[in-house]
């Protein structure tokens, strides 16, 4: 018995590592934005979340629509953001979008 319980707070444990590594994160979104975005875009990240609330940031998420909201407001980039390299950096972007959205209050510091 004692045994069962031990494995199984060892799953759980290794669980909670797993599902905090596999999220997308805020601060990784705003180092992506630094370097790969704000090229493209020619403005810094806070004009960039600023452009919709956290609401809208949500629905175009949601709609899976990211990519082409990107290359609305950055055309430079628009070949970029619909390619397959740029898929694995959403999730953050996202997030980073969301956090300094015009309706959150909050600043980035980029």
């Amino acid at each position: 018995m004692r045994k069962l319980l031990s494995l199984l707070a060892a799953g759980f444990f290794l669980m909670s590592l797993t599902a905090t590594t596999a999220s997308a994160d805020v601060e990784r979104g705003q180092k992506i934005y630094q370097k790969k975005v704000k090229k493209l875009c020619g403005f810094n990240g806070a004009k960039f979340a600023a452009k919709h609330s956290q609401d809208e940031w949500e629905e175009i998420k949601e709609s899976g629509k990211f990519a082409d909201e990107m290359g609305k407001l950055c055309p430079k980039g628009d070949k970029y953001f619909h390619s397959d390299k740029f898929k694995k950096y959403i999730d953050d972007l996202y997030d980073f979008a969301y956090e300094y959205a015009n309706d959150s209050g909050n600043v980035p510091s980029c």
